[in-house]
């Protein structure tokens, strides 16, 4: 006998139909892509999403690939163009293979790029081939076109009222000088009209659209010193005074226009839409979630700190700060700007107390030795190997180290290294804050406080160093549990550029104490100790000057 009950039959109304349950080929997208493009490798991180009302994202696999540094001449550094985009792709199949359960293009709803700024490409829009390596943002070999630029328009400064930016080997405009004047390829491009030019965004956007966008967003725009910072386009007069002509460069758009950016044209992602570029320190920062008053700093080889001013216009700087843009999501949205500061040594002068000095055998090994002591002792360290960055701005600083006595161990050496990048971050810092403040009284406005430093960067899984730059700056340091904080950036740009979320959402669940999920570090000494600590650290910087 059969156990089935009776059968029951339904009558459907009129016009009601059967809904098939949801397949992957009509669910929505649920991720997103971030396209990581750095000074050493390229990486993508594919992000689940958690939940659009809150831009919240879970990184659910991820590729990285090295790419080869190239030294033509001391002080010069290149990297292949090709190499990269190969790299980008590489990067975009392998981690859509590694997406736990599979996943295809379909699956993705976006991309947005992130990457090393300053950093210069030259094609020839006809063959589609670059015209010569890239120059990287670290390479020095305009040095003499900043020093003619200097003594012709009246002092380093000269730009700054337009761009924000000191005249300097640093940024792009004087790479592109560089090519238009020693690269034959790129001359003769630029005589039949088929030379481009751009930073590495740019060139990716290009290349993955094959050819169909030759764009910039405004944060890599306003690393060249040719652009306007109050209108976010292309400055004429600083276009002619640089020599490059504006006819070379790509459209400006904001960090969060999908029609600008186009769709990836071929490879694994082919048919998702770019709809996001911003340059990695302001992604960071918006990564961190940094809110209109709030900084963060990215402790890498270097550290690179950048303070979110707020809409409106940017803050200029008295105190040898960079004023620039922090980001601008979406072609009809108020541009946010930003002051940002760098340190030139944290990472390094760890790499420097193991290869150079040998105190330790591995870069991990600094927190313990550190921590084998309760303070330097006295010892204080300046490591301005190639001068000292922001604020001072001294070329002719060389590293010290001062207060040696008998008592002094290489652990009192490597704590008083902690400290110098704790120190120098409090330099930069102290400036921000008063040329922010500076800016806010001009207006008629409150300042804002700064509540805390976010952090981010290889270096911030040092917790002692996190503590000590605590203890220095007097405020909480708030670490995310996830510190790959630049992809993120990309990716809720992207999310905005697609129309997932809003710009208000990225910021909707901020805590004032930061990532739920991450680690506080609050201050743990009095305020006269701090500034005891900080009155032999500036003596010592003023020993360190004029040495070069």
């Amino acid at each position: 006998p059969s156990t089935r009950g009776p059968r029951v039959y339904w009558t459907l109304p009129p016009g009601a139909r059967v809904l098939e349950p949801p397949t992957r080929d009509t669910m929505p997208p649920s991720l997103v892509g971030a396209l990581d493009q750095g000074t050493t490798s390229t990486r993508f991180i594919l992000y689940r999403i958690e939940s659009a009302a809150g831009a919240k994202l879970t990184a659910v696999s991820s590729h990285q690939m090295e790419h080869k540094q190239i030294f033509p001449q001391p002080g010069w550094c290149e990297h292949d163009p090709e190499e990269i985009v190969a790299n980008a792709q590489e990067c975009m199949s392998s981690a859509l293979a590694k997406v736990p359960g599979g996943a295809t293009a379909a699956d993705v709803a976006c991309v947005g790029i992130t990457n090393q700024r300053e950093t210069v490409v030259a094609w020839d829009a006809e063959s589609g081939k670059p015209l010569h390596n890239a120059i990287v943002w670290l390479d020095t070999r305009t040095a003499q076109i900043c020093s003619d630029l200097e003594r012709d328009l009246g002092g380093k400064d000269a730009l700054r009222k337009t761009c924000g930016l000191p005249i300097s080997t640093y940024f792009a405009g004087t790479k592109m000088r560089w090519l238009l004047e020693h690269c034959a390829a790129a001359k003769a491009a630029a005589r039949t009209g088929s030379l481009r030019m751009g930073t590495v965004e740019t060139w990716l956007v290009w290349r993955l659209t094959k050819g169909a966008r030759f764009v910039t967003d405004c944060t890599n725009a306003s690393r060249t010193m040719l652009m306007n910072l109050r209108t976010l386009a292309w400055d004429a007069e600083a276009s002619l005074k640089l020599g490059v002509p504006l006819e070379v460069l790509p459209e400006i758009v904001s960090c969060a226009e999908p029609e600008a950016f186009g769709k990836i044209a071929e490879g694994a992602l082919a048919g998702v839409a770019l709809a996001a570029a911003v340059g990695d320190q302001h992604a960071a920062t918006l990564g961190q979630r940094c809110a209109p008053g709030e900084a963060k700093n990215t402790y890498g080889t270097g550290c690179f700190a950048l303070l979110n001013t707020g809409p409106g216009k940017p803050v200029p700087s008295n105190r040898g700060l960079l004023s620039t843009v922090c980001w601008r999501l979406g072609a009809g949205a108020r541009p946010a700007y930003a002051l940002e500061g760098s340190v030139a040594v944290a990472g390094a002068g760890v790499q420097w107390l193991r290869d150079n000095m040998g105190i330790i055998s591995a870069a991990s090994e600094i927190e313990a030795k550190a921590r084998s002591v309760p303070d330097a002792g006295n010892v204080v360290f300046v490591p301005a190997f190639s001068g000292l960055f922001a604020p001072r701005w001294r070329a002719d600083a060389r590293g010290v180290i001062v207060g040696l006595t008998q008592h002094s161990t290489s652990a009192h050496v490597c704590r008083a290294l902690l400290d110098a990048v704790s120190f120098q971050t409090v330099d930069v810092l102290d400036a921000m804050r008063a040329d922010a403040d500076d800016a806010a009284r001009a207006a008629g406005e409150s300042p804002r406080p700064m509540r805390r430093l976010r952090v981010d960067g290889g270096a911030s899984a040092n917790g002692l160093l996190m503590q000590i730059q605590a203890d220095a700056l007097g405020l909480p340091v708030s670490r995310p549990a996830n510190v790959e904080t630049t992809a993120l950036g990309a990716a809720l740009a992207a999310g905005v550029g697609a129309g997932l979320w809003r710009e208000e959402d990225i910021f909707a669940d901020a805590s004032d104490d930061g990532d739920e999920d991450g680690t506080l570090f609050q201050p743990a000494t009095d305020a006269a100790t701090r500034e005891a600590r900080y009155a032999k650290w500036a003596d010592a910087v003023e020993r360190s000057l004029g040495l070069a």
